[in-house]
């Protein structure tokens, strides 16, 4: 299963091109390390006075994500980026809802709602045909925790990570482009 990490920094005042040219090109190398699938890159945005950068990154697994933080280009690129940056990098994994719709340009919202009520459906369904009728004469209260925590947690950990990666081409591709129709004219008549 992939592993998401976010790391973010603060840059300089006045580094901002230096760091975000040499973020492009450490990603350029980093795409030649094993297990490494994807990378973007999250700027400020414009008119903002923030100088937090972030840097959202895939790996294939857990091996692939420590090996790439123990090597030795990931070690250069500490060492270097430290001149661009004030104080330390924070890395976080992303878990659970968070890393459903990962990336610096998460899909229309609409699509994500597709994705989502595809989700949901199913899970509530059988939820309410399986352990709806066991927990039935429970507190409503209980009852009603309970089902939301197995739907979230089914959700979170097994169903939406699927639903990504079944979607996923649909989920970032691009709105189609109408060509302009060989029978019609370029401009209006006068």
């Amino acid at each position: 299963m992939p592993i998401h990490v976010v790391i973010t920094r603060r840059v300089k005042i006045g580094r901002e091109g230096e760091f975000q040219k040499a973020l492009l090109d450490f990603f350029q190398k980093s795409f030649s390390q094993d297990g490494v699938l994807g990378a973007d890159m999250l700027t400020p945005p414009p008119g903002s006075n923030s100088r937090e950068f972030g840097l959202l990154r895939t790996f294939a697994d857990e091996k692939a994500r420590d090996a790439f933080f123990e090597s030795e280009m990931f070690k250069a690129w500490e060492v270097k980026v430290r001149t661009l940056t004030e104080g330390e990098r924070v890395h976080r994994e992303l878990h659970g809802l968070e890393a459903w719709f990962r990336s610096s340009s998460p899909p229309p919202r609409w699509k994500m709602f597709i994705a989502t009520f595809l989700g949901v459906l199913p899970v509530a369904t059988v939820l309410n045909v399986t352990l709806g009728p066991a927990i039935l004469p429970w507190n409503f209260l209980l009852r009603t925790a309970v089902f939301n925590g197995c739907m979230i947690a089914l959700l979170t950990w097994a169903i939406m990570p699927l639903m990504t990666r079944v979607l996923h081409n649909w989920l970032r591709s691009e709105p189609r482009k109408m060509k302009p129709s060989p029978f019609r004219s370029a401009t209006a008549p006068t």
